[in-house]
Formats: structure tokens, C-alpha cells, sequence
């Protein structure tokens, strides 16, 4: 594997397990809205982030839709789908040119059934995820259009580490539930205000200090949670007492 690549969540793994889930990854390039799973549908392939951002979107019949979730260099897509045959009603395409770890969604699933140290730290990141996914459907229905615009940017930074960000106010909207024209006003006076510097489908964050004291509650929250993540022992955790690492077909205790 490239060594400029990173994923968080397979680097919080031992060398066994992790070089496990690697002899089946592919290292790809994901373009901008490129479909990572579809509304309903069990996925061929799950997708460990290593740069750019996936967006998980919940649209309605009448063709709007709004963001309840990211994912950057900290997770994976299809985490929801080794939970359980329930259908998800989301879907997840690429929100900033990317780039990911391919793994085969059979072989993803095998390892979470036959691995608990696998199985443990990407039932933290799916937990962290429904936590976050609750927390802005919170956000969507409560606060206003500005502190949501600028909870979205700090998070989307943090996930990229990268203080410009390629977005058009048209896709701000879509993400946000909010009109363009909203999107176009609450922009310029963040950029007014010397928060940003927009331009071109280019947003710079200038102060980020100004940023997070106008944004709203839940990004010190979500912020915690994407930080905390991995931090604590397996063995702390209640449903994980021992690690199983796969060799080959076998499974044996480390």
C-alpha cells in the first residue's frame, strides 16, 4: 500500500489484523459524486476513507434530500450494513474527490463475524456514526441555516485537514436542506465577516476560531466523538474479552 494513504480505523488495529483486511484491499480513486452504496441495497464492496469526504444523504420522494452523516479518513462506508439484514434507507456518494481502501463486502463480513478485535473497532466507528447521524438530524430540525453552515465547514476541515474546500453553494443547499439562495446569503456574510473567502466553488477558511464560535452546539460534540474514537483499549470494552485473529481460513487467539 501506498504509505502517503492512512485510514485511522486500520491503523488502530494490531499488524496481524490489519495486514489481514489489507490482502484484500484495492487502493482507488473515488471522483466527486460517485455512488458508494445505494438506498436498500447490501453493497458489493465497503470502502475504508483514506482522503476527501463521503456523505451519507437521506432523500424523499419529491427529490429533496439533506447530509446526516460524514465519513473522511476515520471511517469506513457500509459499516451500517454488517449490523443486521434491515434495509438502509440512505445512500452514499463522494462529497470531495477522494481516495479509499476497496475491500470486498463478503470478505468485510466474514472478518466481523470471526475477528473481535475487527469486529470491536468497527462497532465503535458504526456506534460513534449512529451517535453523529442522530446529533444532525438534531441539528437539521433545530438550528439555524448559519450555525449549521459553519458546524458542516469545521467538520468537513477536520476530516480533510485542508483549510479549502471545493463546494458549490448549490451542493451546500442540498447538504444542508436549505434553499441555494439561503446558502448564497449566509455564505457572504461569513465571508464578510472574515470566516471564510469564497470564490469559484472554493472555500477558504480564513479564521477558524471566529468559525466555531458561529456555529452551533453540536460541533463540539461531533468533534469529540471523530476525536475519541480508538482511543480506548479493546480490552476495556464489555462485549470484547479476548481478540481473534484470522490466519488464512483459521482462526486462532492472539
Amino acid at each position: 500500500m501506498s504509505s502517503h494513504l492512512e485510514s485511522r480505523l486500520l491503523s488502530s488495529l494490531s499488524s496481524n489484523s490489519r495486514n489481514f483486511l489489507l490482502s484484500r484491499c484495492i487502493e482507488v480513486d473515488l471522483p466527486l459524486k460517485k455512488c458508494l452504496y445505494a438506498a436498500d441495497v447490501i453493497p458489493a464492496d465497503a470502502y475504508f476513507i483514506t482522503s476527501g469526504i463521503a456523505s451519507i444523504v437521506t432523500a424523499m420522494p419529491d427529490g429533496t434530500s439533506a447530509e446526516v452523516g460524514l465519513i473522511g479518513h476515520e471511517g469506513m462506508v457500509g459499516g451500517l450494513h454488517l449490523l443486521g439484514p434491515t434495509k438502509i434507507a440512505t445512500e452514499c456518494f463522494v462529497q470531495l474527490n477522494a481516495t479509499a481502501l476497496r475491500i470486498p463486502f463478503a470478505f468485510l463480513l466474514e472478518a466481523f463475524h470471526t475477528n473481535e478485535e475487527i469486529r470491536g473497532r468497527l462497532l465503535e466507528f458504526t456506534q460513534e456514526q449512529a451517535v453523529t447521524l442522530g446529533q444532525l438530524a438534531a441539528c437539521n430540525r433545530l438550528h439555524e441555516t448559519e450555525q449549521r453552515l459553519a458546524r458542516w465547514l469545521l467538520m468537513a476541515q477536520d476530516l480533510t485537514n485542508s483549510s479549502i474546500l471545493e463546494f458549490t453553494q448549490e451542493f451546500l443547499g442540498m447538504m444542508l436542506g436549505s434553499r441555494r439562495t439561503t446558502v448564497t446569503v449566509i455564505a457572504g456574510a461569513l465571508q464578510r465577516g472574515g470566516m471564510i473567502e469564497y470564490s469559484r466553488g472554493k472555500m477558504r477558511i480564513l479564521d477558524r476560531e471566529r468559525l466555531e464560535a458561529a456555529a452551533c452546539v453540536c460541533y463540539p460534540i461531533t468533534r469529540s466523538l471523530t476525536h475519541d474514537l480508538y482511543t480506548h483499549p479493546l480490552a476495556s470494552h464489555p462485549w470484547n474479552h479476548r481478540v481473534l485473529v484470522p490466519i488464512g481460513l483459521a482462526v486462532v487467539h492472539a
